[in-house]
């Protein structure tokens, strides 16, 4: 998700930095807009500094903040009954602390610029139970609302917006129980109202909006990309 958000950016004329533990992928748009690309561990603050300072020393400030760093681990993340607690301690610093060291860093430099917004990717799974369950996953992406929410109000006189996105199944690698398996994606897609599986593009089309001046009187609200999944009754 981060990297076609980032692609739609560079595509449309913005200058985008991007931070990950991988190196660098290879289809990264080529233009208009510029990029840089810093690897490294978003749990660590003086990693999530130096990537941020550098973005903004790079291209001359910084505007956006869009958060979609996260981990799903159908393996090893389960019941809070039955988890390894080292694997929730994981999941919380990889989904949420990382949230809030790139706000802590990014914030000042939004000020600088007289205003700004910042997307964060939560999940449709923040809003409920479900079985068979991932609790570190679906507590972290709550606390990922409850930040955003936080970080809105405490910056909206500073013209600086905090929305979240709670995206649906979407076709990702994090995804990958689906991919090469057409039933599979078929069976998910069918409890879905729209009929289909979400894109990278669409949850790119919908931050894109949230970062737009169309948005301008709009922060602290989760937007379900899902398809109307969370329509359900």
């Amino acid at each position: 998700m981060g990297l076609a958000i980032g692609n739609a950016l560079i595509r449309q004329g913005a200058h985008v930095g991007f931070a990950d533990l991988k190196p660098a992928p290879t289809d990264l748009s080529d233009g208009p807009g510029e990029h840089f690309y810093s690897e490294g561990d978003l749990t660590d603050e003086s990693f999530v500094k130096q990537a941020i300072d550098s973005t903004s020393s790079r291209f001359g400030g910084l505007d956006y903040l869009i958060n979609t760093a996260g981990v799903l681990w159908f393996d090893r993340d389960m019941s809070v009954t039955e988890m390894d607690m080292n694997v929730w301690d994981q999941v919380m610093a990889i989904n949420v602390k990382s949230f809030a060291l790139t706000a802590r860093h990014s914030v000042p430099h939004l000020k600088r610029r007289g205003g700004g917004a910042m997307v964060h990717f939560s999940s449709i799974d923040a809003t409920g139970g479900d079985v068979p369950t991932q609790d570190a996953y679906g507590a972290s992406k709550a606390a990922v609302i409850r930040l955003a929410k936080s970080l809105a109000i405490q910056f909206a006189a500073d013209d600086i917006r905090s929305n979240i996105i709670l995206p649906g199944g979407t076709m990702t690698p994090m995804q990958d129980r689906w991919m090469g398996d057409e039933d599979a994606q078929k069976r998910a897609a069918g409890y879905v109202p729209l009929g289909r599986l979400g894109t990278t593009d669409d949850m790119a089309d919908a931050c894109l909006f949230l970062l737009s001046d169309a948005a301008r009187y709009i922060t602290g609200v989760e937007l379900p990309v899902d398809g109307g999944i969370t329509a359900r009754v």
